[in-house]
């Protein structure tokens, strides 16, 4: 298993947060690398680790609700002004003016809104397998809901008895074991995925992940995990340690963004970059269709034979592409 560098600490908009750093210090613009649910910066540990042999300096956080970092109380403590304020106060404890943002998953929606947000603090921005979308057109749980029906698992997670928090917090083990695998193959010849516009997901997936997980047996599943013994010790430890709910409070402040951000222009203006997933059933490379229109400066980037954990799955392909986008455009 790749070793992370020392686990640090910073106080930031009110949290104390975890984070992991390494590369040269005076490297510039430094590489923020933002992972998603259920993750940790230890999902970034093959990234860490190459791009800082690369020479560039890479710096990854444990996000608010997750890991080492704190898990305040309040949902509305983990909205987007909070998650974005906290890469901000990062920034600040560190010195550093502007950086590359970097973001799978939800970590993805949250270094897309950063340039949005905090504009002089970002130097780039890089989507991993979650695409920049526009404001939704009506409130996104309600879509969520008209679209996919009550057991969709984002729609689950709006249930203030925070029961998926409980089936998640009492099988830890297999969370991880059901989520961490690779994509059943698709059969021969068969039609790529069509997403449902301005979500992401196909209609045709099972999005009720609570009630499969309190369901699943390893023993039964053919797919491929994409974790060691050792790496999956190391999120089923944290999460037994730490619980969903942080995580899970992103998702309860979907309405809360959707609200809040009405007049925020969603046009980014500086170099970006869409790194997408061929076989990633929640976030397919379609759902990426149209980001030119905000975006100036985008390129995309498709890592083929590759599921949703892409930088865990593909960490050779990642690591190649960020390093090589990084040298280009910034030196």
């Amino acid at each position: 298993m790749i070793e992370m560098p020392p686990l640090k600490f910073a106080t930031t908009n009110g949290i104390r947060m975890g984070y992991y750093e390494a590369g040269p210090a005076d490297d510039k613009p430094p590489v923020v690398l933002c992972h998603g649910w259920p993750e940790l910066a230890f999902s970034w540990r093959h990234q860490i680790k190459a791009l800082s042999e690369a020479g560039i300096r890479v710096i990854a956080p444990d996000q608010r609700g997750y890991g080492a970092t704190d898990r305040p109380e309040p949902v509305e403590a983990y909205d987007m002004e909070h998650l974005t304020g906290d890469l901000v106060g990062l920034l600040d404890h560190l010195g550093i003016e502007k950086a590359i943002f970097v973001g799978h998953d939800w970590g993805g929606f949250v270094v897309w809104q950063m340039p949005l947000r905090h504009p002089t603090r970002v130097a780039g921005v890089v989507g991993v397998n979650t695409p920049h979308w526009d404001r939704a057109p009506i409130d996104p749980i309600a879509l969520f809901r008209q679209r996919f029906g009550d057991q969709m698992y984002i729609v689950q997670f709006q249930d203030p008895a925070r029961e998926p928090d409980r089936i998640f917090g009492s099988r830890v083990e297999q969370t991880f074991d059901a989520f961490m695998r690779k994509p059943a193959a698709r059969p021969p010849g068969a039609p790529q995925e069509q997403p449902i516009a301005g979500i992401g997901a196909s209609p045709r997936i099972n999005l009720a992940f609570p009630q499969m997980i309190a369901n699943y047996d390893a023993r039964h599943d053919p797919r491929t995990p994409i974790l060691s013994a050792d790496e999956k010790k190391v999120f089923v430890d944290t999460f037994t340690k730490t619980g969903f709910t942080g995580g899970i409070n992103w998702y309860r402040n979907f309405t809360r963004n959707w609200e809040r951000a009405k007049g925020l222009d969603h046009h980014i203006h500086v170099p970006s970059l869409m790194i997408m997933a061929e076989n990633d059933a929640v976030l397919p490379p379609s759902a990426a269709d149209g980001m030119e229109k905000l975006i100036d400066d985008l390129e995309k980037y498709l890592v083929k034979d590759s599921g949703h954990w892409t930088q865990q799955e593909k960490p050779e392909e990642v690591s190649a592409k960020l390093i090589e986008w990084r040298r280009r455009r910034f030196g």
